[in-house]
């Protein structure tokens, strides 16, 4: 029997020489993070590493072994027939666990005994994330940003889309971290992911794009909700070019009403956020937007918000920055229309289509 391969090195080259990666852990610790494209067929479920651990701590070194053992041994004979029934002979998996021990050896071992010409990742998951962090804290981020500004309401997020669909790099940092990066802006069927799971899958967005070629992503604080954007690639964005979309307040508070929709058809959440302003409502004013919702007045709420709220820190967020824009596209506007008008001109602006 060949020997099992042990690979060092968690580097998008060196993983995309394997046919399959198989993440071995339970289903929580795979929710948490994994390495990019892997599947989880785990070797011990939630329920049971929380049972071999304990009894690990509690009773016995010995007995939490032969209990795991057998729960390890009937998971792989699952999967040997059902998720692996159809693997090719030449299939070369890459095998990993938290930290390249116990459960990625005991499949490692068997696959192998199988046929198929397995490796093992050394260091297992830590390896990938050490990989993560080297990346996106300790080095430079290669991508020149140009970032789309404009007040809350400009429909920057649409506008990424459309530039998208233009061949224009972006970069979606919302849809990354399941937010719409105000205090307003969380997603009801879409929990925000792990930080780590974040920071892998803008990692591996930012493999994707050619560092040559301007990307655009919207301008955000250094948190999009509860996710943090790393240094590396925070620095970037400092540094970066702005465009501007000026619309007015109307304008803007319309759109809103669009596209918070979700929110605006559930008025407990949406009461329940006026508690996370920094500028807490009074009494008077908060029954004042009580008024407005039982009105269905929705656009008059969202100008309401934008005066007290958004607006201003829009406002002082630049005046921090201090910085010209590279363009100002003023519209009157944010139909279809209009926004295929603002892209264009993005497009133009940032790179010269």
């Amino acid at each position: 029997m060949r020997p099992i391969r042990v690979i060092e090195s968690a580097e998008p080259a060196v993983l995309a020489r394997f046919d399959v990666i198989v993440d071995v852990r339970s289903p929580g610790e795979f929710a948490q993070d994994h390495v990019p494209g892997a599947v989880n067929l785990p070797v011990l479920s939630d329920a049971e590493r929380a049972e071999v651990g304990t009894i690990y701590v509690q009773e016995s070194r010995f007995r939490a072994n032969r209990i795991g053992a057998a729960y390890v041994a009937a998971n792989i004979a699952r999967h040997l027939t059902e998720a692996m029934a159809d693997w090719p002979a030449e299939t070369q998996p890459l095998i990993y666990c938290w930290r390249g021990g116990n459960r990625s050896g005991a499949m490692a071992t068997i696959l192998q005994r199988v046929g198929w010409h397995t490796a093992v990742l050394a260091g297992g998951y830590r390896t990938w994330r050490r990989h993560v962090q080297a990346r996106l804290y300790d080095q430079d981020c290669p991508v020149q940003f140009v970032l789309l500004d404009g007040d809350t309401g400009s429909a920057k997020t649409e506008l990424l889309a459309r530039l998208a669909a233009r061949g224009v790099q972006t970069l979606d940092l919302e849809g990354l971290a399941a937010h719409r990066g105000s205090l307003l802006g969380a997603l009801a069927d879409r929990p925000q992911p792990d930080q780590k799971l974040f920071e892998t899958r803008l990692l591996t967005a930012l493999d994707g794009l050619d560092p040559a070629r301007p990307v655009i992503a919207e301008a955000e604080s250094s948190k999009i909700g509860d996710r943090v954007i790393p240094p590396a690639v925070w620095r970037a964005m400092q540094a970066a070019a702005r465009i501007e979309i000026v619309a007015p307040r109307p304008v803007r508070a319309a759109y809103l009403v669009h596209a918070y929709a979700d929110l605006i058809a559930d008025p407990d959440r949406l009461e329940a956020m006026f508690d996370r302003l920094p500028i807490r409502p009074s009494p008077v004013r908060r029954e004042a937007w009580r008024g407005l919702m039982a009105q269905g007045r929705f656009a008059e709420l969202a100008e309401a918000l934008m005066e007290l709220h958004y607006d201003p820190a829009y406002a002082r967020a630049r005046r921090k920055d201090g910085r010209t824009p590279q363009a100002r596209l003023t519209t009157d506007s944010l139909d279809d229309a209009a926004q295929d008008r603002l892209a264009d001109e993005v497009a133009r602006s940032a790179t010269g289509l």
